[in-house]
């Protein structure tokens, strides 16, 4: 078999490297696990010989109250399918759901579906619907993630574009869902290595995707009032958050935090340098970095350590060397908060004194 290439990796019986005495001590002692492939193996010839699924969850309910969503990826094209789910046991109606419209679309059946050990791909229902229609059955080792590397991958990219785009326009963890769906709708329409030259969708498809309707998730999106559903004095057009695009019309979906509504239009005005929620505040002069105390933050604390003193004076740029006053730090000088007594000039000495021991407490 070896001569005439009939088989891959067949070892040479009878020589020593392969056949040496195993060490039962280090064995005990030392064994680690075997490596995962570096590259995969087998890459599917056409569309659906095999499908990558896997299951990811969160605490964070969504918009929908959903926890879960199921990813569903064809191995051949690497175009990726989401549903979302407020518990696993939906999983298999999904699936249902998938199948029908893929193969409807594709004209062929799934042949193989690749997943983990999770318990909502091993239900009696599920198992018994597989053997009746043909599909193999492809499950990773138990705390072997690597297996199922596609779908592992996919999700980890779908949830790092989702929490990048959160992030971006400081939106609330609830809208996790319409990130998560717009991040699949993004990756179906760009090219990824897997697919040479061409985008996932048109893959699939044969068409080139059209991406002239893409707008910046998150920017605030003017929706338009039609005249029957407003008076003659009454706004035109209702401020949200564009957060995705319509699977089954040509329309946006947009959200208003104010109703917590949903409005879905095709007549929308989109100011994408514009978020709802304000940006986070960065001090004008960075971070403190090395002790440094930056010159427009404003120091209220108390005495921690080294000799006490009636007054300090240092600029903003000198190291902190362990004695922090109540004090606010301005061009050099040090006044102090309106928590102490103010002392004058012109003031007596027992005035003077009253403030000297203010400024010690």
């Amino acid at each position: 078999m070896e001569k005439q290439n009939l088989v891959r990796g067949l070892p040479k019986f009878g020589t020593e490297e392969v056949m040496s005495k195993v060490c039962e001590t280090c064995q005990l002692g030392k064994q680690a696990r075997h490596p995962f492939p570096a590259q995969t193996t087998h890459v599917s010839s056409k569309p659906l010989e095999m499908i990558h699924s896997d299951v990811w969850t969160t605490k964070t309910e969504s918009i929908g109250r959903c926890k879960y969503y199921v990813s569903f990826i064809d191995d051949h094209t690497r175009k990726v399918w989401v549903y979302f789910m407020k518990h696993k046991g939906e999983m298999f109606q999904h699936f249902l759901n998938f199948r029908a419209m893929v193969e409807k679309k594709k004209g062929v059946s799934i042949k193989c579906l690749r997943s983990d050990g999770g318990g909502e791909y091993f239900s009696n229902e599920f198992s018994e619907y597989l053997k009746e229609h043909g599909i193999q059955r492809k499950y990773s080792c138990s705390y072997s993630p690597q297996q199922n590397g596609v779908a592992e991958r996919k999700n980890r990219h779908i949830v790092e574009i989702a929490c990048a785009m959160l992030n971006e326009k400081n939106l609330p963890n609830y809208f996790w869902a319409e990130t998560v769906a717009i991040a699949m709708y993004i990756m179906n329409r760009t090219p990824i290595v897997a697919v040479h030259d061409m985008t996932p969708k048109e893959k699939f498809i044969g068409k080139k995707p059209d991406v002239s309707h893409l707008r910046v998730f998150g920017c605030i999106a003017y929706v338009h009032v039609l005249d029957e559903k407003r008076s003659k004095l009454d706004p035109k057009a209702e401020k949200c958050i564009f957060i995705g695009y319509s699977l089954e019309q040509k329309r946006y979906r947009c959200s208003n935090p104010s109703t917590r509504k949903l409005q879905v239009s095709r007549d929308v005005v989109f100011d994408e340098m514009v978020s709802w929620y304000p940006p986070l505040k960065i001090a004008e002069d960075g971070e403190a970095r090395n002790g440094d105390v930056p010159s427009n933050v404003e120091q209220e604390s108390q005495l921690i350590s080294g000799p006490q003193e009636s007054s300090i004076s240092a600029s903003s740029s000198t190291p902190w060397k362990g004695i922090l006053r109540s004090s606010n730090i301005i061009d050099g000088s040090s006044q102090t908060s309106s928590r102490n007594l103010h002392v004058d000039d012109e003031s007596s000495d027992s005035e003077k004194s009253v403030g000297e021991e203010s400024r010690t407490l």
